[in-house]
């Protein structure tokens, strides 16, 4: 039995690169940078893969510096690179469960950003479902 799942909490490296495709899909890649315990240590940093209508809440709501709670599981993309003919690969956390954990005052003025590049540490929350408890907050986005 193998069990692959992963949860994250942290902050948007940057707005979301969206794309439609003729079949009606639509896809949400993103960075996450999650924090250490130690607030010296360098943030540990996520690529985000989001299908679905989470893709657009992704595409409508989230901005570099906003605060996400995220459930998935992680894959490895393999690819040939065009120019090298070399084997790459990527890790790749392919989000099932996205929430928007910030305040309406963090999506009011952008989302907080200590200007370190990986958001401070979870100032200002709202958390909601599955994410520490708590009630829903006011600007939750139905899936």
């Amino acid at each position: 039995m193998g069990v692959n799942s992963v949860t994250l909490v942290g902050r948007a490296g940057r707005d979301p690169e969206v794309r439609y495709f003729e079949s009606g899909s639509v896809v949400a890649n993103l960075t996450l940078a999650v924090n250490r315990r130690s607030r010296d240590d360098e943030p540990d940093w996520f690529n985000l893969e989001i299908w679905g209508k989470q893709a657009q809440v992704a595409a409508d709501y989230v901005k570099k510096g906003s605060l996400l709670g995220i459930i998935g599981s992680f894959k490895l993309d393999r690819w040939t690179d065009r120019t090298t003919g070399e084997e790459r690969t990527k890790p790749v956390v392919r989000v099932d469960r996205l929430e928007l954990l910030g305040s309406k005052r963090d999506a009011d003025q952008g989302a907080y950003d200590d200007g370190s590049g990986a958001g401070g540490g979870f100032e200002g929350g709202g958390y909601s479902g599955g994410f520490g408890g708590g009630e829903p907050s006011s600007e939750e986005v139905p899936f």
